[in-house]
């Protein structure tokens, strides 16, 4: 029998829940699970997947390279193996034209350190304080070089100051050993950089058509941006989006550029037309400066006439762009060029009978800068597809920052000639090794864009090699008995910093780290271990580390205002020495345009650091604005060489060109001459009843007085960001609200 028994309520009293908040995370959690989640999105994301794989495969070559480089140093006997991995490290490069032309200018930079080294060595044998100072003077120079010289030219120069320090550094006891000590550093250097150009020219893929897949996508993607400016009437004058797309597309192309370059190292295909190619993409950075808040074609649509059954210029032109959109897609360059040519020609004879019929002077300026833009457009495509044939002979030159590189030369100087007169006054042993790094360091600055910034990283991730390389001598190196394992724990030390290198916030440290982790760990053959004076050296390490921070940020600090100063003058000097000359530059305009886009990049780069971010903006279209005048000068001077003009007309396009003059001193009287000109040219005349020859003549100065009437604070060599430091309101500037009358005085 089943006894059911009734459940026995009892009532309990309970209190009332209390509220608690969620106990807080320890950051260390945080960290982990941001960690993990990121790792997760690895394998999740595409292109976070093909970035890590080329990562991973880079790291890879990287440490065979190095596990080669040091085998064959060691079976070599040479005196300093591990100088053939830190040769590796500087070296290694994803791209193979970019590894070579690295390994070529570094050959070249050892070859004239070690002979600098030996004549050095053999002057002052006797006198270490002449020494020091001579050293110091070869260093600054060293780093004025290198940030004179692009790309990794530069790294010749680097590479000219490291190795006297290398090289004189067995020597400073035994000065009559410095000639071994030269062939022995040039043997390892050798046996470095050939292992590491076999190891990546076997395992990478040469290949001219990834390259030019993308200098078609670059073209297309300055088509969709021509085009986004002309379809719907999109703002330029406070969109931050828009600064940021124009910076973003200007830095795909110049990164682009210097791909191209690398790649004509090794590369056939590209070497025979890399000059066409950079000259294309250069008018592609022309045509993408060409848009900002000053210029006639980025105002929006110009209609014509209510009479005509035309569509509006700016609806051609977008147009014209979705058709080239069109013929471009999915197919290359060169087969895509003659119809886009033909294209373009139809739209800027279609503009040109527009200006024909134009009743007003706002539509003929827009009209004759839209046939402009598209004839460098087509002048640009010729370029990239190997049709245009005029620009093999272009050379693109380098802008050269003296005042940056005398001050970088007065750093490497100053630190080297303190770090040897420490050595010398504390007869420190461990000061060669002070003097190795600050040399190596100061010279490696000189190369990046912002040195005294750069310096932090460099010092920081060169102080991180001080505890890993006190681990790996305290529990790796003692217990390894054979080079397999001595490959695997220095592949183990060394893979962090060559995970980070191509990281853009770690980079610089990342390379500190790995390449100067090369140098603390003293792998001979046989080691020696004596932690008395490992300790000394790594000691000496980080005071060079501190020495190095103390030089490049407090004893000679940059000044970024007065550097954006600098390169202001220098653009408005640019503009008055173009129109001022005698003839223009015959198909070198591009040369000139190149040259002072590289002027604006660095202006960009220095305002970021010290002004808000729409000060910024304000700044570089008023830069853009100055580019865009020099190109209105150099169509006046083409216009006055002509043959067929009439010695009128000829006078008056001289006097315009004449009235820049009084550019940097008095802009607006510049204006009021061109507006005075223009005036009497066009007097007594309908616009539709000149010569389309007179028509341009005239639209170049309306559109020139317009440009000058929106930035004579600019163009003033007397304007406020030239104010001396002492003024009192030198740095107003800085809080200027972004508006049209922050540059017009």
């Amino acid at each position: 029998m089943t006894v059911h028994v009734p459940f026995l309520y009892v009532p309990v009293h309970r209190a009332p829940p209390i509220s608690r908040s969620p106990l807080p995370h320890p950051a260390w959690g945080r960290a982990l699970v941001k960690y993990l989640s990121r790792l997760y999105d690895i394998f999740r994301n595409d292109g976070q997947w093909r970035s890590f794989m080329a990562t991973a495969a880079f790291s890879a070559r990287v440490l065979v390279s190095m596990s080669i480089a040091l085998f064959l140093a060691f079976s070599f006997q040479l005196q300093s193996p591990m100088s053939s991995v830190t040769t590796v490290m500087i070296v290694a490069n994803p791209t193979v034209g970019a590894l070579v032309s690295k390994s070529i200018w570094r050959m070249i930079g050892t070859v004239l350190g070690a002979i600098i080294s030996v004549a050095l060595m053999a002057t002052f044998v006797q006198s270490p304080i002449l020494y020091i100072m001579g050293l110091s003077v070869t260093v600054g120079l060293a780093c004025m070089a290198a940030t004179f010289l692009r790309l990794f030219r530069a790294y010749a120069a680097v590479l000219t100051g490291y190795t006297i320090v290398i090289i004189a550094d067995p020597a400073f006891g035994d000065p009559d050993g410095i000639f071994l000590s030269a062939l022995s550093r040039l043997s390892a250097v050798v046996v470095g950089i050939v292992t590491t150009a076999a190891v990546f020219l076997v395992t990478s893929p040469r290949r001219s058509d990834p390259l030019l897949e993308q200098i078609r996508t670059v073209f297309c993607d300055t088509i969709r941006y021509v085009l986004s400016r002309h379809d719907g009437g999109a703002s330029t004058t406070t969109d931050g989006a828009f600064h940021a797309q124009r910076a973003g597309m200007l830095a795909r192309i110049a990164s682009l550029s210097d791909a191209v370059e690398y790649a004509a190292t090794d590369n056939y295909d590209i070497s025979v037309r890399h000059r066409e190619i950079r000259a294309g993409l250069a008018r592609l950075s022309g045509i993408v400066a060409s848009y900002h808040p000053h210029a006639v074609i980025a105002l929006g649509a110009v209609p014509v006439s209510a009479s005509q059954d035309a569509p509006p210029a700016d609806g051609r032109i977008a147009e014209l762009m979705r058709t080239l959109l069109q013929t471009m897609e999915n197919v290359p360059l060169s087969e895509g060029c003659p119809p886009a040519c033909r294209h373009i020609a139809n739209t800027r004879e279609a503009l040109l009978e527009q200006a024909e019929h134009s009743p007003s002077p706002r539509q003929l300026l827009f009209l004759d800068d839209a046939r402009d833009l598209l004839s460098r457009l087509e002048h640009a495509l010729c370029d990239l597809a190997h049709r245009g044939g005029n620009d093999r002979s272009l050379r693109l030159r380098p802008y050269m920052e003296w005042p940056t590189a005398l001050r970088n030369g007065a750093r490497g100087a100053l630190t080297t000639l303190l770090a040897g007169l420490a050595w010398y006054v504390l007869h420190w042993t461990g000061g060669p090794m002070m003097m190795l790094y600050v040399v190596a360091a100061s010279s490696l600055l000189s190369t990046a864009p912002s040195a005294s910034r750069a310096s932090g990283l460099l010092a920081s991730g060169t102080a991180l090699g001080v505890p890993a390389g006190l681990l790996c001598h305290l529990f790796i190196l003692p217990r390894i008995d054979g080079y397999p394992l001595l490959c695997l724990s220095l592949g183990l030390f060394l893979l962090p910093g060559i995970w980070l290198q191509f990281n853009p916030r770690l980079g610089i440290a990342a390379f500190g780290y790995s390449v100067f982790s090369t140098i603390m760990l003293q792998v001979n053959n046989p080691i020696h271990y004596n932690d008395i004076p490992l300790m000394n050296e790594w000691v000496a390490i980080l005071m060079g580390c501190c020495m190095l921070v103390l030089s490049f940020r407090v004893i000679l600090p940059p000044n970024h205002r007065l550097d954006g100063a600098r390169l202001v003058a220098s653009l408005s000097r640019s503009v008055r020495s173009l129109a001022l000359a005698r003839a223009s530059f015959q198909g070198q305009w591009i040369v000139w345009e190149h040259l002072q886009l590289q002027k604006v990049a660095r202006l960009a780069m220095r305002l970021s650091f010290c002004a808000p971010a729409e000060v910024t903006n304000l700044y570089v279209d008023a830069a853009l604005a100055a580019i865009s005048l020099g190109r209105l000068v150099e169509r006046l001077h083409r216009l006055a060489d002509r043959a067929d003009i009439s010695l009128p007309e000829r006078q008056q396009l001289l006097a315009a060109l004449g009235a820049f003059e009084t550019l940097t001193r008095d802009p607006l009287a510049t204006a009021r001459t061109l507006h005075n000109i223009c005036t009497r040219s066009g007097a007594g005349q309908a616009l539709t009843t000149l010569s389309p020859r007179r028509m341009e003549a005239l639209a170049c100065m309306e559109q020139a007085e317009q440009i000058i009437v929106d930035i004579p604070a600019f163009l003033d060599r007397n304007g406020p960001i030239q104010w001396s430091d002492d003024y009192p309101r030198a740095r107003e500037f800085l809080r200027a609200a972004y508006s049209g009358g922050a540059m017009s005085g």
